[in-house]
């Protein structure tokens, strides 16, 4: 009963206090405006995949109807893969704005399609795009720091302090209701766009309760930070300082000081190298003697190995021999590449248990998947779809077999594993 009464009353308090009000107000439209950004990204994903889909069919029937052999039917065909986004995808955009998420294929070597992607805006990838998941993690701690910081610095200016004391009996009680009456009410604000958004875009419930759940530690967490400093016996400028100083360590100087030495720790090469390395394998391979090509393609393909070219003139078999060899060459570099991301990943995410800012946006990303394993998973489909294109078309070039132009209406059809 009396922990009801000091809720009517605080929140009556809070009700006639415009300055709360108003950080109420920015938190909602905030909150409003990086769910409709996120949304909007993603109507344009969507509309974009659906796009490239018709155009992809039409383009890839358009060239192989002038094609007369096997060879050329694999070269100048385009096939697209792509990562769908999911239905909470809005909220945390993650790796989607760093790592391709559509491909245009072809038979020819793989690695170095995979690594090649669209040239993004520089200025966004600087500062990352404002999604809901980058608005509470960062944004929403400062206006918390700046709502509770002097709950008790501010009565003890106005000459209420004393007052306040005799008439509760006791100040302790008194502040953590009036800190929990604002945290829920910025956290009332915050999440209310989302579940709309979710409801709007047909986002599962389920995803949607966990994902608020997490925004409700989080919020929990910072208002525990801001009232414990707020009972600190200084002026509201100095606890303001030092809880910006908290929010600076945790949101900045941990992660970013932890990436640099997990970077050390854990030694990759990058996408790049692998580019690099392939196209210098395909590219050599036109000056080398077939063997060198033949040999460690058979390897891989002892099937084939009856396959006969005396390397006189141009041969389609040999030509995608080497373009295999050229993925061949750069597998271990490829390896090392993902586990090493794997390992980045792994260890940022226990980082990130010390780092809440950190922790809350990667469990929104992974919710939403479009975090690192996600996009690696969305790789190895890529990669998977690349092998069937090669086991169509191997029989039919190093068999020799004759081109009939009816067998493409069997060519394999990427279908992404969350669709």
């Amino acid at each position: 009963m009396r922990a009801a009464v000091i809720l009517k009353r605080e929140f009556g308090f809070l009700s006639r206090d415009r300055s709360v009000l108003m950080w109420m107000a920015v938190v909602f439209c905030l909150s409003s405006v990086a769910v409709w950004s996120g949304m909007s990204e993603i109507r344009h994903q969507q509309s974009t995949i659906e796009r490239l889909l018709a155009a992809d069919q039409q383009d890839r029937l358009a060239e192989l109807s002038k094609q007369s052999d096997w060879g050329s039917a694999a070269y100048y065909s385009f096939h697209l893969t792509y990562l769908p986004p999911s239905d909470f995808a809005f909220a945390a955009l993650g790796q989607r704005d760093v790592l391709p998420w559509k491909h245009r294929l072809r038979m020819l070597a793989l690695e170095g399609q995979i690594y090649e992607h669209d040239a993004g805006n520089p200025e966004l990838a600087l500062v990352g795009r404002f999604d809901f998941a980058f608005f509470t993690a960062f944004v929403l701690p400062l206006i918390l720091i700046f709502l509770l910081h002097d709950l008790k610095s501010t009565e003890r200016v106005a000459g209420r302090f004393n007052l306040l004391n005799a008439t509760v009996g006791s100040d302790t009680p008194l502040w953590w209701w009036r800190g929990a009456v604002v945290a829920c009410c910025v956290l009332i604000a915050c999440v209310l766009p989302l579940a709309l958004g979710g409801m709007a875009g047909g986002t599962d419930l389920v995803t949607l309760f966990i994902a608020m759940a997490w925004v409700a530690v989080y919020v929990l967490f910072w208002s525990i930070v801001c009232v414990l400093f707020a009972g600190w016996e200084r002026s509201g400028a100095v606890i303001l300082s030092a809880l910006v100083g908290v929010w600076i360590f945790f949101g900045t100087l941990l992660p970013t000081g932890s990436r640099m030495i997990i970077d050390q720790v854990v030694p990759m090469p990058s996408g790049a190298d692998i580019l690099m390395t392939q196209r210098e394998a395909v590219n050599d391979a036109w000056d080398l003697p077939v063997n060198a090509t033949m040999e460690p393609f058979v390897a891989r393909h002892p099937e084939w190995q009856g396959f006969v070219y005396t390397g006189e003139g141009f041969n389609w078999p040999w030509y995608y021999a080497f373009q295999q060899v050229g993925d061949q060459k750069t597998e271990q570099l490829a390896l090392a590449y993902r586990q090493g991301r794997l390992e980045r990943d792994a260890l940022a995410g226990w980082v990130s248990l010390l780092a809440p800012p950190a922790l809350l946006e990667r469990q929104l990303q992974r919710l939403a998947f479009t975090d690192l394993r996600s996009a690696i998973v969305y790789e190895d489909e890529v990669r998977s779809f690349h092998g069937e294109l090669r086991a169509f078309f191997y029989p039919k070039l190093f068999g020799q077999r004759p081109y009939d132009a009816e067998r493409l209406a069997n060519l394999p059809q990427f279908a992404p594993e969350r669709s």
